[in-house]
């Protein structure tokens, strides 16, 4: 995570399983060229993550994730290898987006937040400050707008430079920069009110 914005560890998941299909096998793309493996090795991750720091339960961001890799699996020949994060990264934030739009049809809540903020395991001091702060992570996040969260994502966690920010979300690098400035204050704000009112609910 870049430094001088948050006081809040950068979250440490789990690492997704490999793509798999509908019927639980694991999927195979025939004579799978080693770009597309090494894509898959290298890149796996970092998408299932902005799936997930995007609003995405984990259950949702492994089916987004498989989709994502899908996709490029299908257009690689496409893919112009100095673009290839920006490309799985655009096409993260499209799959995520129709993944909540699904929901919301559905009316299903994702209480995923809630139940991390819930778990505590007795004596396991470290675990439970580890949840806690994905919670209050994933809380600030979900309090931002679409647009300023998924730019403080990309920036803060995931490390992205504003010039492939700008690229992978199609936008004028001031409209970047704007954006980034609006989730920081909003982000520390929301630290600010949540120290000042410790152990009180919010």
């Amino acid at each position: 995570m870049h430094t001088g914005v948050s006081p809040i560890e950068r979250p440490q998941t789990s690492e997704p399983p490999l793509p798999v299909a509908s019927s639980g096998e694991r999927v195979r793309f025939p004579a799978a060229p080693a770009r597309l493996e090494e894509l898959v090795r290298r890149e796996l991750t970092p998408v299932w993550r902005l799936l997930r720091r995007v609003g995405l339960s984990e259950a949702e961001a492994d089916d987004a994730a498989q989709q994502v890799f899908i996709v490029a699996a299908r257009r690689l020949a496409e893919i112009d290898p100095a673009r290839q994060r920006a490309f799985l990264f655009s096409t993260a934030l499209h799959v995520g987006r129709r993944a909540h739009r699904t929901r919301s049809r559905r009316r299903e809540d994702d209480d995923d937040a809630l139940v991390s903020r819930r778990d505590s395991v007795p004596g396991l001091d470290e675990l439970l400050d580890q949840k806690r702060a994905r919670a209050l992570l994933d809380e600030l996040l979900a309090a931002m707008s679409e647009d300023l969260r998924v730019v403080f994502v990309l920036y803060e966690i995931e490390e992205l430079t504003m010039a492939e920010i700008a690229q992978v979300l199609e936008l004028p690098p001031g409209t970047v920069a704007s954006r980034l400035r609006r989730a920081r204050a909003e982000f520390q704000s929301g630290v600010a009110r949540i120290e000042k009112t410790p152990g009180e609910p919010r």
